[in-house]
C-alpha cells in the first residue's frame, strides 16, 4: 500500500508506527484530518516521498485499486 494525501496522519501512524518521527520533523499533528488538508501543499509531496520510502512502499510496489 502507498501512504497517499487521502489519508489521515493518524490512520498511517497506527499502521506504520515507525513514520511517527516524520510526522514530528514536519510538524504534522496526529488527527483524523487528511494529510491534503492539514499539510502546505508545497511541502505534501516530499512528507509523502519521505513516508513511503520509511515504510518500504512506492507506486511500483502498488497493486491498482488495492
Amino acid at each position: 500500500m502507498v501512504i497517499q494525501s487521502n489519508m489521515s496522519s493518524k490512520a498511517v501512524v497506527e499502521v506504520w508506527e515507525n513514520t511517527e518521527p516524520i510526522f514530528v520533523k514536519y510538524n504534522v499533528p496526529l488527527t483524523d484530518n487528511k494529510l491534503e488538508i492539514i499539510i502546505d501543499p508545497a511541502l505534501l509531496p516530499n512528507l509523502l516521498i519521505e513516508l513511503n520510502a520509511a515504510v518500504g512502499s512506492s507506486a511500483d510496489t502498488c497493486i491498482e485499486g488495492g
